[in-house]
């Protein structure tokens, strides 16, 4: 269990970093104000709107990677030992 524990940890920290580097660079403004909240510039380049993109598929990542390690395996693990017991 420590194992899916870290694997799931580790793709949360360096997927949330990664998001939170994006959004330092396309969604603060200044740092006196709201960081990492602010819409995204207008008229972006074709580079500009891949670094978006993959800034969203980072949060999924990191959303759906740590969920699948530290909720799905092992319910899935408990529920074949469960069902082999029967």
């Amino acid at each position: 269990m420590a194992d899916e524990f870290m694997k799931g940890f580790a793709i949360l920290t360096s997927s949330a970093l990664g998001w939170m580097v994006i959004a330092g660079w396309y969604n603060t403004q200044s740092f006196s104000e709201q960081q990492l909240a602010m819409p995204a510039p207008e008229n972006l380049q074709m580079l500009d709107q891949i670094a978006l993109t993959f800034k969203t598929g980072l949060l999924w990542f990191a959303i759906l990677g740590t969920l699948t390690f530290w909720v799905f395996i092992p319910a899935g693990r408990e529920l074949r030992k469960t069902l082999a017991t029967e």
